[in-house]
């Protein structure tokens, strides 16, 4: 049977309806959710140190998570940018690297858990002046290659005062990015750092203070969120982060009567000093062939743990690089082989001391070598060294200062140098070198630093006290390790050095830890 003409039309039409409102393919993703940011507001230098810091406040109307963006002045290059992984309605956004005094350009992008934006801002942060005790800074040479980041400078420069100290970080183009003035916080209004600032682990930076004698933990923004003592020792120089989350700490012990000459290890759990190395112990207190002081014999000013053998590694300027067990038996000497008798608990140094070897892995045997009135071709002593410490590979590198090289005054050059060690057999061997090459250009007879990072191909070497023709600097200088060629060069002119010192370390790292 035939159905009526006009109920096959009512059929056809209901079905035509019933397809045009299905999903297409070819149809575009619909908008997502846009979401509002219902209240915001800016905090400059929340915690009063940090004045190139700020806080943003953020309530969305949705959860999402925030990138920030600062622009940068010379370009996409000089952007500080950093995506926090948090997913909430509310946020604490701290914003860094701003600029001083200037209105700053912030941007703020709103995302959902996929990466998908879902909303944007903009805001203008205004900065105040850059302190005036601050330096000038000279890009000397920047090409492709170096490595990302911002350079940290534990600075001792200064206008009329040492303290407090006053660390600073600075982009590619010499431009100051973050600084630290503790004037305002009484705490650390006296703040003398020394050695300076680190990362710790966690992200957060720390550093002894000699004004105090404790150690702080303290955030980009400045706030201090953790403070260790050491009761009966004083601080000087430096604190080491171990793997167990410990802190080594160069010391000198009140109440006797010599300085810099202790090692601590504070449990960061419990605040508790956990293990004391006395060096005039296991050293000689008594041994002059470096210095003329008796007070003040050893002059520690670097501490590393090595977890290849549980030991750790310290820097007496005046004395030489030295190994240590956690119980304060000697294991080796770095030094020129010149009168050396017995340790303060009785022990024949002597036995204690490297032999050099060169290139080939023969032993060097001339006497003038070995007690350091010369050099060989493919060996030198380190004199009056900075910053020892343990590569990955068990090598030893340093900052070579050079002062009273060969027992003399006339030979000035420092170095960047790596050696390794071989403890079964008792030598060391010269394995890679950068310093002589520039001169007087980068001598440096006090402080000054090098981080050497083998598996990303580069150094850094930091002279922190050049003085030539009455004229005193630090300089940075990136270079690679295998080919030893300058990919980043910066002098840092301070307007009035401490003790003709411009800083103690410098460190590459980014403004928000990763």
């Amino acid at each position: 049977m035939q159905r009526p003409a006009h109920i096959f039309h009512d059929w056809l039409f209901v079905l035509l309806i019933a397809l045009s409102v299905l999903p297409s393919c070819s149809e575009p993703r619909q908008d997502p959710l846009v979401v509002q940011i219902l209240q915001s507001s800016v905090e400059l230098n929340p915690y009063r140190i940090a004045p190139l810091t700020a806080r943003i406040h953020l309530e969305l109307s949705a959860p999402a998570k925030v990138a920030v963006t600062l622009q940068g002045r010379q370009g996409p290059e000089s952007d500080v940018a950093h995506t926090f992984s948090d997913i909430n309605t509310v946020h604490e956004i701290p914003v860094l690297g701003l600029y001083p005094g200037v209105t700053n350009v912030v941007e703020l992008v709103l995302m959902d858990a996929t990466g998908v934006t879902v909303g944007s801002d903009q805001l203008e942060i205004e900065t105040i002046p850059l302190l005036h005790d601050l330096p000038q800074i000279a890009i000397e040479q920047r090409v492709a290659g170096m490595l990302p980041g911002m350079t940290l400078v534990s600075y001792y420069g200064h206008n009329g005062s040492i303290t407090p100290q006053r660390p600073f970080m600075f982009d590619q183009f010499g431009d100051i990015r973050w600084y630290l003035d503790f004037r305002s916080y009484p705490l650390l209004a006296n703040a003398f750092l020394d050695v300076g600032v680190e990362r710790l682990i966690n992200g957060n930076l720390y550093f002894g203070d000699a004004s105090t004698n404790r150690i702080y933990e303290m955030t980009m923004l400045g706030e201090v969120v953790n403070v260790w003592d050491m009761p009966g020792f004083g601080f000087h120089h430096n604190v080491q982060e171990m793997p167990n989350g410990n802190f080594l700490v160069t010391a000198s012990k009140f109440g006797v009567n010599s300085v810099q000459d202790h090692i601590l290890e504070i449990d960061r759990q419990n605040n508790e000093i956990v293990r004391v190395w006395d060096l005039r112990q296991s050293l000689d207190a008594q041994r002059r062939t470096m210095t003329s002081d008796g007070y003040d014999w050893i002059h520690v000013n670097s501490v590393y743990y090595d977890p290849g053998d549980n030991c750790i590694v310290i820097s007496g300027r005046t004395q030489g690089v030295f190994k240590l067990t956690m119980d304060n038996q000697l294991v080796w000497i770095l030094a020129p082989h010149a009168e050396w008798t017995t340790a303060g608990n009785g022990v024949d140094m002597n036995a204690y001391l490297l032999q050099p070897l060169d290139r080939n892995g023969d032993p060097i045997v001339d006497q003038a070598v070995l007690t350091g009135e010369r050099d060989h071709a493919d060996f030198d002593w380190p004199w009056y060294q900075h910053a020892a410490a343990v590569q990955g590979n068990g090598n030893i590198s340093l900052f070579d200062n050079g002062f009273r090289r060969f027992f003399a005054w006339n030979t000035r050059y420092s170095r960047a140098v790596e050696y390794a060690v071989n403890t079964e057999t008792m030598t060391v061997r010269q394995v890679w070198s950068y310093g002589r090459e520039r001169g007087e250009d980068t001598f440096s007879r006090i402080t000054s630093d090098v981080d050497l990072r083998r598996d990303q191909d580069r150094v850094f070497f930091s002279p922190g006290s050049i003085s030539q023709g009455g004229v005193h600097r630090g300089k940075v200088v990136e270079l690679l390790y295998a080919s030893q060629q300058v990919v980043f060069e910066a002098s840092i002119y301070p307007p009035m050095p401490a003790w003709e010192i411009t800083f103690h370390r410098t460190e590459r790292m980014p403004l928000y830890p990763d």
